[in-house]
């Protein structure tokens, strides 16, 4: 009977084993949910995470657009250069407190790269920085190390099996073959930091990205930039890359990069050449020559100059440093463009304007005669002239420059300040031009009212006897002289100034085609322009012309000089020392040529250099003696080509 009866030990096992059926029961259905989980609804996700641990997608570098001038000659292109890319999470670790370091492979690097202990450091804190942010950061490729010598890309090449996470790619380098000349028209390029990436992310920039940073390249930066491309590369464990699987690789696998749009200037690298030559026995200046009737520019030039090249990144950061460190200690300010940011006072060179303006309030006529004896009192102050005139007529006082006979049409004949101001705003003063390249400065045409209040409700006569010899308040800049006499030749249309003539695609077609751009039409009484035209002609070509000394033989041009005083106040040792130098007189000289059908219109300013009819007038006749030897030089190129024929 005993066998018949259950024990109570049975009883226990099978209510424990019921227990654990059922929990072997629910860790199965969890495991099996977990699976569902897994492969049914989170499969996707995961097989993208486990795509992306080796699938890369490498940056492609574009190539930026090239420039050159109106006869095709290169004036910025790009070299073949290599830099090295990283991926900070990939070459660095975590220690205990779960602080990036750096990784097993970083002593490697250095040994291959022969970096220095300092420079090392450097680079090792750069790239903690970007892995400390995390996020996506710490993913993306950054540069660390530019234009690589041959013998380290053949090292990093070699190795590159034990480098994960480093990346050596090629990349352009830009590079200015006429090295200064033209390099503030031209600008340069400088690196994207962190704080610019901030506003330039959005715009597909990425950290060392070069950007630029004045003159064209900066102005027309979006233009040249193009596009980077990206590829996908499949890489095992150790971040070697593997051949491509069309399986695991999605598309698109491969994006390219778009080139920069090149850009075709107006400027002529030939004439710019021989206005950098012409300017050479000067410290410090400005020249521009433009087209008189379309207002492209055939040649800029900024004195002293620097090499956009070393500027660049071409040659290591530390050259940049130094570069910049000599631009900014050197009192004649190299880095300021002195054709458009500098406004100077332009004396004499505006006496043609203040004539027109009372010519057309008819105030007086070209039969208008005074007699300068070299001064003139005028209440408590004394103007002073140039010298003794003696008998002093409309025509004469332009072309030998005769204060005297300016400061009697404001003391004599009623002429204000504003009617000054008129006529001169009229042709382009106190405006800025548009040119676009680089800071422009509007200058200053000075009112009775902004007078007024700059004296503290008091305004003199004497004031306008300033204004109207382009001194006192008066300011203006080169490419507006060379833009308002250019209005003055071509009969009263005032043009905005025209830098790019094209943008082309790389393989030479024509993207956008740009016309001249007019910005106003001024209208000129033919008797009085003519009036104006006689006495610039006699400047250059007749006895007592205030440049006549400086004319050379066969150049047929018109032109005004101008000798503007200025107090200049040390703001450096350097400037100290040399108080004897900032407190001389700027020389100008403004005109056009040939003077019967004018064709270009030049602008010359030499800072501190004294007299306009000795420094400035010879350096602007040698430049239009050479505009003009090239363009025969090309009108008997192409007649030749032609088979002898004339061009039309």
């Amino acid at each position: 009977m005993s066998l018949l009866v259950q024990r109570p030990d049975v009883r226990e096992f099978r209510k424990r084993f019921r227990w654990l059926t059922l929990a072997v029961l629910i860790l199965f259905l969890a495991v099996v949910g977990r699976l569902v989980q897994l492969q049914l609804v989170l499969g996707e996700d995961y097989a993208a995470i486990a795509r992306e641990n080796i699938v890369r997608k490498i940056s492609l570098a574009t190539t930026r657009g090239i420039v050159r001038d109106r006869k095709g000659d290169v004036l910025a292109a790009s070299r073949a250069s290599y830099d090295m890319f990283v991926e900070p999470k990939r070459i660095t670790a975590v220690d205990a407190n779960g602080n990036p370091k750096m990784g097993e492979i970083w002593p490697r690097l250095v040994e291959l790269t022969n970096l220095s202990d300092e420079e090392s450091h450097r680079y090792e804190q750069r790239v903690l920085a970007v892995r400390g942010r995390g996020g996506a950061t710490a993913d993306q490729q950054v540069v660390l190390m530019e234009d690589l010598s041959r013998d380290i890309v053949a090292a990093l090449m070699t190795h590159a099996r034990d480098l994960p996470g480093v990346h050596v790619v090629p990349v352009s380098v830009r590079f200015y073959p006429h090295g200064s000349a033209g390099a503030h028209l031209l600008g340069y390029m400088r690196e994207v930091d962190s704080e610019m990436l901030a506003d330039l992310r959005k715009q597909g920039y990425a950290e060392g990205d070069r950007i630029g940073a004045s003159g064209l390249e900066r102005g027309w930066e979006s233009y040249l930039r193009g596009t980077r491309g990206w590829e996908k590369v499949l890489v095992d464990a150790r971040g070697t890359r593997r051949p491509v699987r069309d399986d695991i690789i999605d598309d698109p696998k491969r994006v390219d990069a778009i080139p920069g749009r090149d850009l075709r200037l107006t400027v002529d690298a030939r004439i710019q050449q021989a206005m950098v030559k012409s300017m050479q026995s000067e410290l410090a200046g400005g020249a521009a020559l433009v087209e008189v009737r379309t207002g492209r520019i055939l040649g800029l030039v900024s004195k002293p100059s620097y090499d956009p090249n070393q500027l660049s990144g071409g040659f290591g950061k530390q050259t940049i440093r130094d570069a910049f460190r000599r631009l900014f200690n050197d009192p004649l300010t190299p880095a300021i463009d002195k054709t458009v940011s500098g406004a100077y006072p332009p004396g004499s060179t505006v006496k043609p304007f203040t004539a027109l303006a009372a010519l057309e309030k008819g105030l007086i006529d070209k039969r208008l005669s005074s007699v300068c004896r070299g001064f003139l009192s005028f209440g408590r102050r004394i103007f002073r002239c140039t010298q003794s005139h003696g008998p002093t007529g409309f025509h004469k006082a332009i072309a030998q420059s005769c204060n005297v006979y300016f400061y009697r049409l404001v003391s004599e004949y009623g002429l204000t300040m504003d009617m000054i101001a008129e006529v001169a705003m009229r042709f382009g003063f106190g405006q800025k031009t548009g040119l676009g390249i680089n800071a422009e400065a509007s200058g200053r045409i000075p009112t009775r009212a902004w007078m007024t209040r700059r004296n503290k409700g008091q305004f003199r006569v004497g004031f306008t006897v300033n204004a109207a010899i382009g001194q006192g308040a008066t300011t203006a800049s080169v490419m507006q002289l060379a833009l308002a006499y250019a209005a003055l030749a071509n009969g009263g249309t005032l043009y905005q100034p025209q830098l790019v003539r094209a943008v082309e695609t790389a393989d030479g077609a024509v993207v956008q085609d740009l016309a001249p751009r007019v910005r106003r039409r001024i209208q000129i009484d033919s008797a009085h322009r003519q009036l104006i035209a006689d006495a610039l002609w006699g400047g250059v070509n007749e006895e007592g012309g205030t440049s006549s000394r400086a004319r050379l033989v066969g150049l047929d041009a018109a032109g005004k000089t101008g000798t503007s005083q200025v107090s200049h106040r040390p703001t450096n040792s350097a400037e100290l020392e040399s108080t004897w130098y900032f407190n001389r007189d700027h020389a100008w000289f403004t005109g056009y040529s040939p003077s019967k059908a004018p064709e270009v219109a030049i602008c010359v300013l030499i800072e501190h250099g004294g007299s306009g009819g000795k420094h400035a007038a010879p350096v602007a006749f040698e430049i239009l003696q050479a505009y003009h030897r090239i363009v025969e030089q090309d009108r008997q190129a192409d007649s030749k080509a032609l088979g002898g024929r004339a061009t039309p």
